[in-house]
């Protein structure tokens, strides 16, 4: 349920006096009355892996929500969704429903598995929007460092790219966002001389075509006219995925007339946000939404 209509449950007539919510703890409360989680759902199953997530829906629908999925980062080789379960809080404010995933890491399989995953997780949602409520046509991917390339490449790759082998089918793989958090845009930049990455490195393999792979899985590989709007946020001092890189695919959005903002982040690291940082980053991540037309206006207010 979205906060407004949870908000609007709350102010009925009733035995006792109206009651609005005023401050986070009023907004927390709403949140966890109103809201179950469905965890660990399989969405793929391969190689005696099963991957799944947890969907966040509301107890009493008031009609399709729309629906961000998460991906949580750790150089896709460490990491898991339920690290990041308290990331779903401003999503839920916002009135999305939320899908939290985890995907293959690499001591599972190497690349390019996990952008498969990616995209199982997308056609998963897609494919089981009716049956929970969900509102595809404005779905969100969000994710942080390995999570954001993943949420980009689920969004940006044309099923020619070869990713949708594991999950066939005929369902568009459409997104209406992407919130990038300081997200790798070319892999092929981290294994090579000037910025190596173990991370990047033990994910590759060493297999003969490498580079090739690396370009394969580079999100800057697929943006054009019609991708996606996206919101990027970087440190500018990212000792991890050089800043360079959100400012590389910051042009070539604008340069395709494609929707975007990268909101940096002066003398901060890889996702090394203070609390002001993270609030400024949060309000314009839901401005930039707003401008979409992904999310209402009225719908966040104690995000301000």
């Amino acid at each position: 349920m979205a906060l407004a209509a949870a908000t609007a449950l709350v102010g009925r007539p009733s035995a006792h006096a109206e009651i609005r919510p005023t401050g986070p703890l009023d907004t927390a409360a709403l949140i966890a009355t109103h809201y179950r989680v469905e965890p660990n759902i399989v969405y793929l199953s391969v190689g005696g892996w099963n991957g799944k997530l947890d969907l966040y829906i509301p107890r009493r629908p008031d009609g399709p929500m729309p629906i961000a999925i998460l991906f949580h980062g750790g150089g896709w080789v460490t990491g898991t969704k339920d690290e990041i379960a308290l990331d779903v809080l401003p999503y839920l404010v916002m009135g999305f429903a939320v899908a939290n995933v985890d995907y293959r890491l690499a001591r599972v399989a190497t690349a390019p598995a996990a952008v498969q995953d990616s995209r199982c997780a997308l056609r998963w949602v897609i494919r089981h929007a009716t049956q929970y409520g969900l509102d595809v046509e404005h779905l969100v991917l969000v994710g942080s460092s390995a999570g954001a390339h993943l949420a980009l490449m689920a969004a940006l790759a044309p099923a020619s790219a070869g990713f949708d082998g594991l999950c066939p089918g005929d369902e568009p793989l459409r997104v209406a966002a992407v919130i990038n958090f300081f997200g790798v845009i070319d892999v092929a930049e981290l294994l090579g001389p000037a910025n190596p990455r173990d991370f990047a490195i033990g994910w590759m393999g060493g297999g003969p075509e490498r580079a090739a792979l690396a370009r394969r899985v580079s999100p800057i590989t697929y943006v054009g006219k019609g991708s996606p709007p996206i919101f990027t946020a970087h440190g500018e001092a990212d000792p991890v995925v050089p800043f360079e890189q959100a400012k590389r695919l910051h042009e070539a959005l604008t340069h395709a007339g494609v929707a975007n903002r990268l909101f940096p982040l002066r003398r901060t690291g890889h996702g090394d946000f203070d609390g002001a940082a993270v609030l400024s980053v949060n309000r314009a991540l839901r401005d930039f939404l707003v401008k979409q037309g992904i999310v209402n206006p009225g719908g966040s207010e104690l995000l301000h």
